[in-house]
């Protein structure tokens, strides 16, 4: 099956030459489209939340309308335009959406999140999706043919980067997901949460964090929601081609101060993913993901309104993946996750030195660390031509991660020859949202990625 997703292909490898302005510019338009939405490796639940800032307090929702221009390396030069208004209709839901356009690239999607579902208090419904086409998109993948004997698997731990079926081709998804809030904790009286912040630091009482203890503290979101992908490649003598249309049940217990941008406590998330080869869908496949979370505040400084050491761990196993040989000695993965799904590694999330989906097999496991330091001087605060940004703070962030594949889940073949890579950010939080400018380094690669919401 061959499956990838470009939700945010658009804004990887931002060139050198685009300045901060532009920068945040695209990270807002892919806000527009891509907040609190899925993606392979981010959990898909959240804690339903309404962030009310003390320096626009009348304001009602925050709205966002931007003409953008990027470039990377594959698709040219691209026009576009975004828009996004949160807390408008309800003061938890977002909507948005984008459109751009290049030589040969072009794209368009758009959603709501968050909605909350009439004559409820704890249901949600967010409903988001994309459509694009986009020159020389890359796989590390086999296609489906038989790997000969002695050769690794494209996308497994001892692979090359080399291994990749390359082409231009189309990528569309959609998913529609349903949500509850238990009625356990800060949720116990309402499913939403209520923060107040002043320069983007939280002012009202935290929603966890204190104590471990899901009755009384954080909250527990349940999360039903089916996503759906189509990928093509057009070769020269072929085109391949494939689909997803799978489910995914989790639970999150997010026992975080401010799940937005967390100081202290620790949150955890638990799914299982299935698709039973519905539709084009061609094969079925099974995978089972944990990740877990801890954030410890050293407070402010003489700089610094904020000191976070933010660590993270994340695994996955699939029981479904198993190898077919033939006479050979050949191998290829049956009953696998696509390479975007599952037991992958690579990407703005996951091992960000690295290109997206680099690594995928049977089982994965995963490990980072992160020190945020969020500015006091913010350098824009009385630039009046930007103050509709609602920008309150900048945040410094280091980070390391590590991370493997394999064929089993033993200690012995995950926790041997690890990939590793290292980094640094600059992150904001803009109209209650934070949006990173993450650049990391590998053995393979040097990677630039603009994103929404931290990576954990």
């Amino acid at each position: 099956m061959m499956n990838k997703r470009h939700c945010t292909r658009f804004v990887k490898s931002i060139n050198g030459s685009n300045t901060l302005a532009n920068a945040l510019s695209v990270i807002v338009v892919s806000a527009a489209l891509l907040l609190f939405s899925h993606s392979s490796i981010a959990a898909s639940a959240n804690v339903k939340s309404a962030v009310n800032r003390s320096e626009t307090p009348d304001t009602g929702a925050e709205k966002l309308l931007l003409p953008y221009i990027f470039s990377t390396d594959s698709m040219g030069v691209n026009l576009g335009l975004g828009a996004m208004a949160s807390g408008y209709y309800q003061d938890q839901m977002t909507v948005g959406g984008t459109v751009y356009g290049g030589d040969v690239s072009y794209g368009a999607g758009g959603g709501i999140w968050n909605y909350q579902l009439p004559s409820t208090e704890r249901f949600f419904v967010s409903l988001v999706g994309f459509m694009g086409y986009y020159p020389q998109q890359k796989a590390y993948a086999s296609g489906g043919d038989y790997i000969p004997q002695g050769t690794p698997r494209p996308g497994s731990n001892y692979s090359s980067n080399e291994q990749f079926l390359q082409a231009d081709g189309s990528s569309n998804w959609w998913d529609i997901k349903l949500e509850y809030a238990l009625p356990i904790g800060a949720t116990r009286d309402k499913g939403r949460v209520n923060y107040e912040l002043t320069a983007g630091l939280l002012t009202s009482e935290p929603s966890g964090g204190k104590v471990w203890n899901p009755l009384e503290s954080g909250a527990t979101v349940a999360v039903l929601k089916q996503f759906n992908r189509y990928e093509s490649y057009e070769f020269d003598d072929e085109e391949l081609d494939g689909a997803v249309h799978a489910i995914e049940l989790g639970l999150l217990y997010d026992n975080t101060d401010f799940s937005i941008n967390p100081s202290y406590g620790s949150k955890q998330y638990i799914s299982v993913s299935h698709d039973a080869g519905w539709l084009e869908s061609d094969h079925s496949w099974t995978f089972f993901e944990f990740e877990a979370s801890k954030y410890f505040s050293f407070g402010e400084s003489t700089y610094a309104s904020q000191r976070i050491l933010a660590v993270n761990f994340w695994t996955g196993y699939s029981p479904s993946w198993e190898l077919e040989y033939d006479d050979q000695g050949g191998s290829k993965a049956n009953n696998n996750p696509p390479h975007s799904e599952g037991a992958n590694l690579g990407g703005f999330y996951r091992m960000r030195g690295f290109d997206s989906h680099r690594f995928h097999d049977k089982a994965a496991i995963y490990g980072t660390a992160e020190y945020r330091y969020t500015l006091k001087y913010n350098p824009i605060a009385d630039v009046n031509w930007l103050k509709f940004l609602r920008l309150d703070w900048f945040q410094l962030v280091g980070f390391v991660e590590a991370g493997r594949v394999g064929e089993s889940y033993t200690a012995e073949e995950l926790l041997t020859d690890m990939k590793y890579d290292y980094g640094v950010s600059l992150r904001a939080l803009t109209a209650g949202i934070v949006v990173r400018f993450d650049v990391a380094q590998s053995d393979e690669n040097t990677n630039a990625w603009v994103m929404v919401d931290h990576p954990f």
